[in-house]
C-alpha cells in the first residue's frame, strides 16, 4: 500500500512537470483553437426566423461585476438593433458573438450618461468590423443631434487615424461615426412609428422620468411577435399601453428597501452627496414589484427585468430583490443577467430562453 502512494506521488509530480515543460506549446495550440472557434461563430446568422432579443447589458450606474451598462440587442433578419449603449456593452457584444458590424440602428430612450457612454465604442466597432459605408443611425427624441454631433467631433482623430494606418477600402470614411435621426418626443398616450421596413416596425411611446426629458421607451413588431422596453420610467400606463399583451416585456426596476439600506450605509459612512442622491433615484424609477402589476395589467406573456437597481454581486441577493413579485404577475419573471437571449419564432407563441454567454 505503501509503494502504491509513493507510485501515485511521483506520477503526480512527472504530470506537473510535463505541465510546466509543456506549458508553452499547449497554450499556443489553445489559443489557436480559441481563436479560430470565436472567428466563425456567427450567432446573428444561425438564429431563426422571428424576434430575439439579448441582454447586452442589464446593469446601472452603480458599479456591478456582473452587468455592463444598460443595452438590449433586438435581432430580426440577419439585421441587428441596439436599445441604448452604456459602459461595457460593446465589449459584451463581441463575447457574446453578436457582430456589431451587423447593427442596422442604435435607438437611445433617453439622454442620461449610463445610456450613451457606449456610442463611441458602438461606432468605430460597427465601422471597423461591418465595413460601413454610411455612419451608425441614431434613432431617438429631438436633441440627440447635439449628442452625436459630439461623439464625431470627438473621435475625429481617431477616424483619420485608422484610415491611414488600414486603408480606406477596409475603413471607408463615409462610415465613421454616427448620424442623428431625430423625432418629435410623443405626449400623452400617443405614439409615433421611427422605423419601418420589411415588416420591421417600431415604435416608440412617452415615458416619465422626470426631470429627464425627453424619455421613451419603444415597441418592436415582426411577423406576428412583440417587443416592448419601458426605458427608464416610473410605472405609467403609457407602458401598459404600449405592450397590450405583448409577448415579452423588458422593464427597468429598481428595489427601493435595498437602495435604502445603500443610503443608510453612506449616511453612516458621512457621505452626505451620496445620501442625497441614494434619496432621489427612486421616484424616477420602478420597483419590481410595480414593474410586476404593469405586466398583469398590460396582459405580458413574459416579464424581464434590466437596469437592474442595487448591483446584485451574488445570485444569493436575487431572492430578496424579488420579495413580492410573484404575487403580483402570475406569468414568467426573468431576472436579466447579461447575455440572456430570448428568442421568439416567427408566427408562434412560444419564447426560448439561452445564455450567449
Amino acid at each position: 500500500m505503501k509503494k502504491l502512494g509513493i507510485g501515485l506521488v511521483i506520477l503526480v509530480l512527472l504530470l506537473v512537470g510535463a505541465g510546466i515543460m509543456f506549458r508553452e506549446p499547449i497554450g499556443e495550440r489553445m489559443f489557436a483553437r480559441a481563436v479560430a472557434t470565436g472567428v466563425v461563430r456567427d450567432v446573428i446568422g444561425g438564429l431563426p426566423d422571428g424576434m430575439h432579443v439579448a441582454l447586452c447589458g442589464s446593469g446601472s450606474p452603480l458599479p456591478d461585476p456582473t452587468r455592463a451598462g444598460p443595452c438590449s440587442a433586438v435581432i430580426i433578419d440577419g439585421r441587428m438593433f441596439i436599445v441604448d449603449i452604456g459602459g461595457g456593452a460593446v465589449r459584451n457584444l463581441g463575447l457574446m458573438g453578436l457582430n456589431p458590424g451587423a447593427v442596422e440602428a442604435l435607438l437611445l430612450t433617453h439622454f442620461h450618461s449610463d445610456h450613451i457612454d457606449g456610442m463611441g465604442e458602438l461606432m468605430l466597432q460597427r465601422w471597423a468590423g461591418g465595413g460601413r459605408d454610411a455612419p451608425l443611425p441614431v434613432i431617438a427624441p429631438e436633441g440627440v443631434a447635439a449628442i452625436v454631433d459630439g461623439l464625431n467631433a470627438a473621435y475625429a482623430a481617431d477616424v483619420q487615424y485608422r484610415i491611414a494606418h488600414h486603408g480606406e477600402a477596409t475603413m471607408p470614411p463615409s462610415g465613421a461615426g454616427g448620424e442623428a435621426r431625430s423625432f418629435p418626443a410623443p405626449q400623452g398616450q400617443d405614439q409615433v412609428i421611427v422605423y419601418q421596413q420589411d415588416g420591421i416596425k417600431i415604435t416608440a411611446f412617452p415615458v416619465s422620468h422626470k426631470p429627464i426629458s425627453p424619455a421613451v421607451g419603444y415597441r418592436f413588431d415582426y411577423k406576428g411577435r412583440s417587443v416592448v422596453f419601458s426605458g427608464d420610467t416610473v410605472r405609467q400606463t403609457a407602458v401598459e399601453k404600449a405592450c397590450n399583451g405583448c409577448d415579452l416585456l423588458v422593464h427597468e426596476v429598481l428595489n427601493a428597501e435595498m437602495v435604502g439600506t445603500v443610503e443608510a450605509a453612506f449616511d453612516k459612512a458621512g457621505r452626505t452627496r451620496m445620501v442625497k442622491i441614494m434619496s432621489d433615484i427612486p421616484d424616477y424609477h420602478t420597483t419590481p414589484v410595480e414593474a410586476a402589476k404593469a405586466a398583469r395589467a398590460a396582459g405580458a406573456k413574459m416579464l424581464v427585468f434590466s437596469h437592474i437597481v442595487p448591483a446584485l454581486p451574488l445570485d444569493y441577493l436575487e431572492g430578496y430583490f424579488m420579495k413580492g413579485v410573484a404575487g403580483a404577475f402570475e406569468g414568467p419573471v426573468v431576472l436579466g443577467k447579461d447575455g440572456m437571449l430570448f428568442s421568439l419564432p416567427a408566427k408562434e407563441d412560444r419564447i426560448e430562453r439561452d445564455s450567449l454567454l
